[in-house]
Parts: C-alpha cells; sequence; structure tokens
C-alpha cells in the first residue's frame, strides 16, 4: 500500500505520530477475505499513544447486564466525547488524528468503506467478568468498524474478537489475536458476523470501538465531534 502525507497540514503533532504509526500498521496488516474482508493489525498506535489509553482512569463498570448485547448497558458506556477530550489530551489527539481528511481517505481507499459524511464515534471499553456478545452485524448505519485492544494482561490472550461465517449456526472461523495495541478492521456488512463467545475474563479487557456512522446517527451524545 502507498500512503501520501500532506505536509502542509499544521496540527497536533501527537496526531500526526498516530496517523503515522496507524498508517504503517495498515500497510502491514494480515487481510483475510474469508468469511469476508477483514483486516489484522499489530501497533496500531505509538506505543506510548497505546500506554496512555489504557492507563486512562475511567472506572471499569461494575454490577453490569451481560446478556449478549453491549446495549443493555447503555448508560454506562464511555465514548470519547468533546467533554472527555477536553479533560484528557491523548483522547483529544486520538480524535484530531482518527477525524482528519488524510484518515478517512485512506480507510476509504483501503477498505472501501463509504466515509464522505461519515461522523466519528469512539466507545472505550472495559468488559470484565460474564461479558459475552452473541454473533451478530453490525447496524446499517455504521459504516466503519475497527477494535484496537488495549490490555497487554497475558491472561486475557484469547480475548479477541471472535469471527464467524454466515451460516444459520454461525459456526467460528477465528478469534483476532488479542495482543496489546493490535486490533481488527471491517466494513460493516450484511455478512459481517462478529461476537464474543463466552469465556472467563481474567482481568479487565479493555478496547477501544471506532466506528464511523451515518449522519442521521441518532445518539449524537457519543460522538467525538
Amino acid at each position: 500500500m502507498t500512503f501520501t502525507s500532506h505536509a502542509d497540514i499544521a496540527w497536533n503533532p501527537n496526531s500526526e505520530a498516530i496517523k503515522k504509526a496507524f498508517f504503517a500498521a495498515m500497510s502491514a496488516s494480515d487481510a483475510h477475505r474469508i468469511p469476508y474482508p477483514h483486516w489484522l493489525l499489530q501497533g496500531a498506535l505509538p506505543e506510548q499513544t497505546a500506554r496512555q489509553l489504557a492507563n486512562l482512569p475511567f472506572p471499569a463498570p461494575d454490577t453490569m447486564e451481560h446478556d449478549g448485547r453491549r446495549e443493555t448497558n447503555n448508560a454506562k458506556r464511555v465514548y470519547f466525547t468533546p467533554e472527555n477530550q477536553k479533560k484528557f489530551e491523548v483522547c483529544a489527539s486520538f480524535v484530531t488524528a482518527f477525524d482528519h481528511p488524510e484518515m478517512r481517505e485512506t480507510l476509504k481507499r483501503e477498505t472501501g468503506a463509504a466515509l464522505d459524511d461519515a461522523l466519528l464515534r469512539v466507545e472505550y471499553c472495559q468488559d470484565t467478568g460474564s461479558f459475552w456478545l452473541e454473533p451478530h452485524t453490525d447496524i446499517a448505519v455504521k459504516k466503519f468498524t475497527m477494535l484496537i485492544y488495549l490490555s497487554d494482561d497475558p491472561a486475557l490472550a484469547n480475548c479477541g474478537t471472535d469471527v464467524y461465517d454466515s451460516s444459520p449456526e454461525h459456526n467460528l472461523v477465528h478469534t483476532a489475536p488479542y495482543g496489546f495495541n493490535g486490533g481488527l478492521i471491517f466494513v460493516p456488512a450484511s455478512d459481517t458476523w462478529h461476537g464474543f463467545h463466552r469465556r472467563t475474563i481474567d482481568g479487565i479487557r479493555k478496547s477501544l470501538i471506532i466506528n464511523y456512522v451515518a449522519p442521521d446517527w441518532r445518539d449524537r451524545w457519543e460522538l467525538a465531534v
């Protein structure tokens, strides 16, 4: 893959570092076509940025109801909102990088995602205990999905996202490696079945979920800009 650089763009140097590290990771990504196009990443962000994100002082939610759907606990979910960007510089730098036109153009070119009018949404997840996700496809208003894993605890090595086929049984094809600063990308479609099968989470499974969503996204308070 070949990426262009726009030296005349003046912006946050931390965001520039994030952009450059991500482009390098995307260039070296492990691209899969079965059961649907998806990309596995390593070193998605600068090491320092990933550490700062992993150490954000958002408390891990307790008394969560685990029924296989994230939306069941909507009231306790955490996003890189403008308010959180004001509190934490690393959140602002991350949003600046991923809302930048060059980032959008690169993702459009390399994944085929339709991002021209899409809005950025970044969720900070801390999954614990009996958390699980049923096999599902993302709703149509999500135009792009990426997960970046933030825990380096070896006990969480089996806690990557599960990729399923489109059969009625939704057979497991493989599980994305859960490694610190690794990730998974796919463009939501009718066949992009994924989830997190029931297993023991021995620790806190930290991750970012980065979505670009359609302009008519209903829950505006979740958006980054």
